[in-house]
């Protein structure tokens, strides 16, 4: 298993869309599947629910792997990086029966 920190960035196995999947945080960490489309200030406050939080998706070079970090009440309102939210399918679930 992937500990902390460690990232990849994928298709979703139903709807294959890409995302990005990574454990964020050291000690309460949060596995995260977010999408890999950026979105706007206004884009993210129609997606932003209790449950569904926006991430900013950092780079800080060509040489390493795009990290997510949170956007709380301290994330600087003219960040440059892309922001992107939890990914959720848009197709419907099927059976195999």
């Amino acid at each position: 298993m992937a500990g902390p920190g460690s990232a990849s960035s994928t298709r979703c196995p139903r709807c294959r869309a890409p995302v990005h999947r990574e454990w964020v945080g050291r000690i309460a960490a949060l596995h995260v599947i977010a999408d890999l489309t950026p979105l706007t200030p206004a884009e993210q406050a129609a997606v932003r629910e209790p449950n569904r939080l926006i991430w900013c998706l950092r780079q800080p070079s060509k040489y390493t792997p795009p990290r997510l970090a949170w956007t709380g009440s301290l994330h600087p309102q003219t960040c440059p990086h892309p922001h992107v939210t939890e990914h959720r399918c848009t197709t419907e679930p099927t059976t195999l029966f």
